[in-house]
């Protein structure tokens, strides 16, 4: 009998299934994170979530983000591969430039946008003051932080859905375009029935990822607005890391967190199952 991943199962279920379980324990609790003492309140925490009005909105903002950095990482990073896969020159330095901003850190990738941003010093309010008196709160600005985010975060990890669009183009023969030329389809022709078709699954692959890494941001709003102004732009991640660590309410916050895996194991999952339908129907 091979026991050789006895050590790896071990560390699993010690750093993963125990928190996950200890955590929908603590949500049926009053605990504030701290005490050892806590007590039993059943479904409290849940009735809570369903009278608190800040909840609409940090759904709303992290549907944005999963959602909003969904479309525009696809949509980008798609054009960037299409680009990098004709004959241009300085290709590798393009790809190198654009994938870049992956291995820096999120929350350093955030602190770096708020050096620009920021309304006293920012570098964008420095080229604003050239053309009017008074610098803009554009972090502070609940109309546009949200989108301000979700740009970012697009920025930052553009590169992995570039490379993954790039690697699914480079699979596909040469050949079936040189049919298509041949039978005098359009560009936009082949486009839409050679590539996208054949690219299915790395549209598969990128859009469940950058969904479920939108759906948990949590650095680049830490970074940039905090949540704020409030809870204007504060997702489901940066509320429970408020009501744990600065309000010590740990079973609400416990409660949060598994409404959270929930809702973006629901998404996940169907976004999976639906393209997964495409692929075959494609």
């Amino acid at each position: 009998m091979n026991l050789m991943y006895l050590p790896a199962l071990l560390l699993f279920v010690l750093f993963i299934y125990y928190p996950f379980i200890k955590g929908i324990m603590i949500s049926f609790t009053n605990w504030d994170g701290y005490s050892q003492l806590y007590r039993y309140i059943g479904w409290d925490n849940y009735k809570r979530m369903l009278s608190d009005h800040r909840i609409g909105t940090v759904i709303i903002n992290t549907l944005i983000y999963g959602i909003g950095s969904t479309i525009l990482q696809n949509i980008i990073g798609l054009a960037y591969a299409i680009m990098l896969n004709s004959y241009i020159r300085g290709k590798t330095i393009i790809r190198t430039i654009v994938y870049l901003p992956v291995i820096v850190s999120p929350l350093i990738m955030g602190y770096i946008w708020y050096f620009f941003f920021q309304f006293n010093g920012g570098a964008l309010n420095d080229i604003i003051l050239l053309f009017r008196d008074k610098p803009i709160n554009l972090l502070a600005d609940t109309g546009l932080n949200v989108w301000i985010i979700t740009l970012v975060n697009t920025y930052q990890f553009l590169g992995v859905a570039m490379i993954i669009f790039l690697a699914g183009l480079q699979s596909i023969s040469k050949e079936y375009y040189e049919a298509a030329e041949m039978d005098g389809a359009s560009g936009f022709s082949r486009f839409r029935n050679i590539t996208l078709p054949l690219l299915a699954p790395a549209i598969t692959i990128n859009v469940v990822l950058n969904l479920i890494g939108g759906l948990k941001l949590f650095d680049v709003i830490t970074a940039l607005t905090n949540g704020g102004p409030g809870y204007a732009s504060a997702s489901l991640s940066t509320m429970i890391y408020q009501l744990y660590f600065a309000h010590q309410d740990a079973g609400y916050a416990a409660a949060l967190g598994n409404f959270m895996f929930l809702m973006i194991s629901i998404i996940g999952l169907s976004s999976l199952y639906y393209l997964r339908k495409k692929e075959i129907s494609l």
